[in-house]
């Protein structure tokens, strides 16, 4: 037989020792030198500093100083600064719901005091005198300083060796302190941040403004934003990226935006095979947030080859009272009061920036900044251009044959605007490839005005229009093995995938047709079919209490889920667009992602699987051989429409190579 158990010995209740509660607090705050970087550089960047310096040594395990240029700390407030819950920015319920500063929570000095050697050292703006105050001792004496202040840390865990031992190397820690100055900097480009490891300097980031970022215009803000992005991120990051400047339409008391996304958005060319290139920022402050990072993901989801992914720096800019930074101790993590709105206007503020087509970045490459794909890679920078007297830049490009109109696939009349209920007399219409692209190709061969007159009189190169003289991606000028379109443009030759491009001008169509959207701008529900039998499944309690709270959100979607029993849902009406699909599984993505984000994008995949298909078997063929005539007119529709630098797989549809390119091919001016 077993023993009894016997009861465990009773252990009263008792009050920790502060220091232990800080060491307690710490072991949330601090979990290596890169926090406590972290931490200082917030209290420095609230200071009002505008030069902000790193000193480290052993990768910040032997000492950490964050020296700045701000306001300082009176005589009478040094001593209290190593206390819990001890801080300047909030003195209130109304300050804590409205937080506009980096710090507030007052222990992380506390907590870093527990754990290490500290001292602060400081003056006061407006005062003479400077004070040093030792974390161990409490001391307090007069020093030598100029406005601002110094904060030590020395031997970081050596009150705790345990916590010691979980570090890495000092070159690794020395590269995660680098990374959390560097999401500093990427938000306050009106400061200037200098890192010296072992007496070297190993970053440094000028300021790129003279005055307060708030203060800044807009256009000088987004100047300097771009500035040191280039800077911190790489002059490819800017070259490789689409400025983002979003707002929406409400106002607050101010007569601002209620809520604002700008930044940039790396094109889909530029993205890695890593996330480590994704930056987020709410009201200056850098988070980790699934919110944002699934509206920007889902902004890319028709333009990203596999599992490739986006480069970005997005910021947003909302009222501090419908946002919650008090959710962790690193205040890394933020809450939405409206959620769905914020992953809402992320998403279109990115989408609309990625849905212009980068071809007409060739036409203007000469004089600019060059954002056209390379064949050779993202080299899209300056030095890529041909040098000024090599070419004739700007020259016009003489058509071999009378120009010819764009062949516009426009949809017959009545479709566009509203909701098509039949895909099958959409794809009849657009998508066939002997019904649509075929018939349209015949107009413009038929054009009498433009066909008419004797053979050597067509031979002659006719010149085009002012307006036309330079076109983005050029004038065809052959078809190589019935697969790519050889174009000539002022910057040297594009390559199409003639499939690849057709398919993406297809997909917009259908899109636009299964729009929404209504024309007046109000939003149509999705036509849907009752189900004959209607699907039943086994349902969470959440996703029953998320079914009966958005009925018209499911409504809108074109879904109808309704209560079967209390654990149970029942499916009687799809989308019509999705009718053969799985209607249990689209429910429960459906609900599963209106109870975290925007549900819509669920409904839109699957709409958009399906009309990609169509649009995949209705495009152009391989080995289909194009006059010259058809190459020009698909170019044209190229640059009109969305998002055609890719197709709907993300693979790319053109690519440019430069006249340097040519010329390093063939050792040209070697």
């Amino acid at each position: 037989m077993n023993a009894p158990l016997t009861p465990a010995p009773r252990r009263p209740i008792r009050e920790l020792p502060d220091e232990l509660i800080s060491q307690i607090a710490a072991g949330e705050v601090v979990e290596r030198p890169a926090s406590v970087v972290r931490e200082l550089v917030d209290n420095a960047l609230d200071a009002g500093a505008t030069q902000v310096t790193l000193r480290l040594l052993a990768g910040g395990v032997r000492l950490i100083s964050v020296e700045d240029d701000g306001q300082g700390i009176l005589r009478d407030e040094l001593p209290i600064a190593f206390k819990r819950h001890a801080t300047s920015k909030i003195g209130n319920l109304h300050d804590l719901e409205s937080v506009a500063t980096m710090g507030f929570r007052g222990e992380a000095l506390a907590a870093i005091n527990s754990i290490a050697d500290c001292a602060i050292l400081s003056r006061a703006s407006g005062l003479n005198d400077a004070y040093l105050l030792d974390g161990r001792t409490g001391e307090l004496r007069p020093v030598a300083r100029g406005q601002g202040t110094t904060v030590e840390v020395k031997e970081l865990f050596y009150s705790t060796p345990a916590r010691r031992k979980f570090l890495k190397t000092d070159a690794t820690e020395l590269a995660h302190c680098i990374e959390s100055v560097r999401r500093h900097a990427l938000a306050r480009s009106d400061v200037g941040f200098a890192i010296w490891h072992e007496g070297k300097l190993v970053e440094q980031w000028r300021r790129c403004l003279d005055v307060p970022l708030a203060d800044a215009t807009p256009e000088a803000a987004l100047a300097a934003l771009d500035q040191r992005l280039s800077d911190v991120l790489g002059p490819e990051f800017l070259a490789q990226s689409v400025r983002v400047d979003w707002h929406s339409k409400q106002t607050n008391e101010l007569g601002q935006p209620a809520l604002r996304v700008w930044g940039r958005a790396g094109v889909p060319d530029a993205a890695r095979s890593r996330g480590d290139q994704q930056f987020c920022y709410v009201n200056g402050r850098f988070v980790r947030d699934k919110v944002l990072t699934h509206a920007a993901r889902s902004a890319y989801e028709d333009v990203l080859h596999g599992n490739r992914q986006p480069v970005y720096a997005l910021y947003v800019a909302m009222d501090p009272t419908r946002v919650d930074v008090n959710v962790h101790p690193t205040k890394i993590e933020v809450r939405f009061r409206d959620s769905r709105e914020v992953h809402q206007a992320v998403r279109h503020a990115v989408e609309d920036t990625l849905a212009a087509p980068r071809a007409a970045a060739a036409a203007g490459a000469a004089t600019g900044q060059p954002q056209a794909p390379s064949l050779f890679g993202n080299t899209s920078d300056a030095s890529a251009l041909p040098a000024p007297g090599t070419y004739v830049p700007n020259r016009p490009i003489a058509p071999m044959y009378s120009a010819q109109p764009a062949i516009k696939f426009e949809a017959e009349e009545g479709l566009i605007g509203h909701r098509v209920n039949d895909i099958s007399l959409l794809w009849q219409r657009n998508a066939t490839p002997e019904g649509g692209m075929a018939e349209r190709f015949a107009q413009v061969k038929e054009e009498p005005a433009q066909r008419a007159g004797d053979t050597e009189q067509n031979a002659q190169p006719s010149r085009l229009p002012a307006s036309e003289e330079t076109w983005p991606l050029g004038r065809a000028i052959a078809q190589l093995q019935g697969v790519y379109i050889l174009a000539e443009n002022n910057q040297g030759l594009v390559i199409v995938d003639m499939h690849a491009a057709h398919e993406r001008i297809v997909y917009e169509r259908l899109k636009t047709q299964i729009s929404l959207t209504a024309p007046d701008g109000s939003v149509h529900p999705l036509a849907s079919q009752p189900l004959l039998i209607p699907a039943t499944f086994a349902a969470t309690p959440d996703e029953v209490a998320t079914a009966e709270a958005h009925v018209a959100t499911l409504n809108t979607l074109g879904l109808e889920i309704s209560p079967f029993s209390p654990k149970t849902l029942a499916v009687r009406a799809v989308p019509t667009t999705l009718a053969q699909g799985d209607a249990v599984e689209l429910a429960r993505s459906v609900l599963a992602e209106l109870a975290q984000h925007d549900a819509s994008t669920v409904i839109q995949r699957a709409q958009n699987e399906i009309l990609g298909t169509m649009a995949c078997h209705g495009a152009v063929r391989a080995n289909r051989k194009l006059t010259l005539e058809e190459m020009n007119a698909l170019l044209r529709d190229m640059e009109a429409t969305e998002r055609s630098d890719q197709c709907n797989h993300g693979r790319p549809t053109w690519r440019q190579l430069t006249l340097k390119e040519l010329d390093s091919l063939f050792l040209r001016g070697r």
